[in-house]
């Protein structure tokens, strides 16, 4: 197990020098690929009968981004999902694309929230809150989810909160918890970046 745990950390370390060292350009690829890697997760879905909304694993993928990219490539990833995806690329949720659609104030939220999980994750030296960032990092994507759904429906923000929001929290948590403890695996002690 022991030896385990050491081929883990060697992996993510070699990981952060790679990335620290690559040029402006191989910082932007790494983003895309991200974009990808969020788009593939997008896929990965459940469509509830009572919500425009679906249940997908694009969240843990966001959440994961932050920490792996630090704050301005992570956002910046998920600014190319959103801008690729608006403009005709089929790798929002169900093969979607285009801006009419009522999941896209999520995706708007997706670029805020990872910024604040890179900025957040790579400031503290004691992992002790990365449940607690994983979860306002949530917050952040249902704020925008729900303000954009509400214009979309043209309902109240109550009822766009009950149909965009509630139906997902207990799955949410899970993804935020995992990715806290995935996040805090890959970093444990060490100072993973000032900025990658």
């Amino acid at each position: 197990m022991k030896e385990m745990v050491k081929k883990w950390d060697l992996m993510w370390d070699v990981y952060y020098e790679k990335v620290r060292n690559f040029s402006l350009a191989g910082k932007i690829s790494l983003s895309v690929f991200f974009a990808l890697l969020t788009g593939i997760s997008a896929q990965i879905y459940i469509k509830l009968p009572f919500t425009p909304v679906p249940l997908t694993f694009q969240v843990f993928t966001v959440l994961l981004s932050g920490v792996l990219l630090g704050r301005n490539f992570a956002a910046l990833s998920q600014f190319f999902y959103f801008i690729f995806g608006v403009s005709g690329i089929g790798w929002f949720y169900g093969s979607g694309a285009g801006i009419l659609r009522p999941t896209n104030g999520y995706i708007i939220g997706f670029i805020f929230s990872a910024y604040f999980i890179g900025k957040f994750f790579s400031l503290k030296k004691n992992k002790t809150y990365s449940f607690l960032i994983m979860l306002c990092s949530l917050f952040i994507i249902y704020f925008f989810g729900c303000l954009y759904l509400s214009l979309f429906l043209k309902i109240g923000i109550y009822k766009s909160f009950l149909l965009g929001a509630v139906p997902f929290i207990p799955f949410d948590i899970i993804k935020a918890y995992l990715a806290a403890v995935v996040g805090n695996s890959i970093v444990r002690n060490r100072r993973i970046y000032e900025e990658i």
